[in-house]
């Protein structure tokens, strides 16, 4: 009689009814949110932060470059010395001072240019002041070595190499990456959903192998049912508490926004105002143009379709192998030799796709390893995006079937006696006579 399907029911509402089960599927939701909730509202109260800086020019040549901001009001101070600007600007309580000595050779001023504050400045507003006045100080140097500047301006080239296909298709320096980033978030999922989902397999097969229930169970049900049904079962109950992270989430983020007005996916940031500036530049807004083409331009369909099929493909087979590691040990203490061997490959995926794919996604290393299947959900799932032909897919995911089936019965070698052996810390020696058992 075939038992997978009770064995499957059985392991999944045993997991989603677990109590720590059930408080980690809503209290993460809760606590991720309001993490960010907290991180965009601190954001939002530093960035909303107005911030007078005082600016005493001894050379009266740069004053005109400071242009107040809707949160940075700059006060020019005339005729003071460097004592009395100190004291004025602590007495009104100003951010900061910024003082730019006189010098009869202008070559000497960017040594001679000083900031004076009681808190250290932030990264962003020194590299602003700075760049300032490097531009005016270039610019007059130009203008006082006889160098017109209109000509200089008007003499400057920018060039933007026009990328298309042989078949006409447009694409852009954007396009790769953006092609970088959906492969990327595929392997990167497929990789922490294996780690999460892989160790509560080992931990469900250990606690049920300590507790000698196993032993009641394996008298009526074969051990590869029960290793398949305990695989399924933890799967499905994974994808049940990943949904509800999603909806939960979303819910809440939405909530939040409305109720402290603080939006999460708008961090106001200097770097988003320079961005905003740069919105208004036609070459930057032909690239953004060009990457919405990219984007549509994406094989969406067949992205979703190789996702779904190498994510379970990849998720089986690790999974196989983690409940085999529960099966031969004891506590989760002893697992620590054998789970080397099943996350190098996984590390080694995910390095070679960041280094190798994004280079070359036909060379002949990502080529390889997007048929290696251990590392093939990973790095073809990487690949796909740069446009993989479909038998290459096709024969990857049947290697990846294949090596699935193997790593079954060898997995289940290993359960079929490590779920009775106790009080042992098990060698691979020992795991090989098993596995000719």
């Amino acid at each position: 009689m075939n038992h997978l399907p009770l064995i499957i029911k059985r392991e999944y509402l045993t997991k989603v009814k677990n109590k720590s089960f059930i408080i980690m599927t809503f209290v993460s939701p809760l606590v991720m949110v309001a993490l960010f909730a907290v991180v965009a509202y601190l954001s939002q109260l530093n960035n909303d932060k107005e911030r007078t800086i005082a600016v005493l020019d001894e050379t009266g040549v740069l004053s005109d470059v400071f242009e107040n901001t809707e949160y940075t009001t700059y006060t020019i101070l005339t005729d003071t010395s460097l004592k009395i600007a100190k004291e004025l600007t602590k007495s009104k309580e100003d951010f900061g001072l910024l003082y730019i000595e006189k010098s009869s050779d202008p070559k000497n001023v960017l040594s001679r240019v000083q900031f004076f504050s009681d808190e250290s400045p932030s990264l962003g507003i020194m590299s602003s002041l700075e760049e300032k006045i490097e531009k005016k100080l270039s610019d007059n140097k130009l203008f006082n070595d006889g160098v017109d500047l209109e000509k200089i301006a008007a003499s400057k080239t920018s060039i933007t190499i026009a990328q298309e296909t042989f078949t006409g298709e447009k694409t852009s320096k954007i396009d790769s990456y953006l092609k970088l980033a959906f492969g990327g978030a595929a392997g990167y999922l497929l990789f922490m959903f294996i780690i999460i989902y892989g160790n509560m397999i080992m931990r469900s097969v250990i606690e049920e192998k300590t507790s000698r229930i196993i032993e009641v169970i394996i008298s009526s049900v074969k051990p590869i049912q029960l290793m398949m049904g305990k695989i399924i079962g933890t799967s499905l109950a994974g994808i049940t508490q990943f949904a509800i992270w999603v909806l939960l989430g979303s819910i809440l983020m939405l909530v939040l926004s409305a109720i402290l007005g603080v939006s999460l996916t708008e961090l106001q940031t200097p770097q988003q105002d320079i961005m905003n500036e740069a919105m208004q530049n036609p070459k930057i807004a032909n690239e953004i143009q060009l990457g919405l083409q990219s984007f549509f331009n994406l094989p969406i369909g067949n992205l979703v379709v190789a996702f779904m099929f190498f994510f379970i493909g990849g998720y089986l087979l690790y999974s196989s192998l983690y409940a085999a590691v529960g099966a031969a040990v004891d506590n989760e203490t002893d697992t620590q030799q054998f789970m080397m061997p099943i996350l190098m490959p996984l590390i080694l995926a995910v390095y070679v796709g960041i280094f190798t794919v994004i280079e070359d996604p036909h060379g002949t290393v990502s080529t390889v390893f997007s048929f290696i299947p251990f590392t093939s959900p990973v790095v073809m799932l990487m690949r796909i995006p740069f446009g993989v032909p479909i038998w290459q897919q096709v024969l990857s995911f049947a290697i990846l079937v294949c090596t699935f089936v193997f790593t079954v019965w060898f997995a289940a070698k290993i359960y079929r006696v490590g779920i009775l052996m106790y009080g042992k810390k098990p060698s691979y020696k020992e795991l090989y006579k098993w596995i000719k058992y």
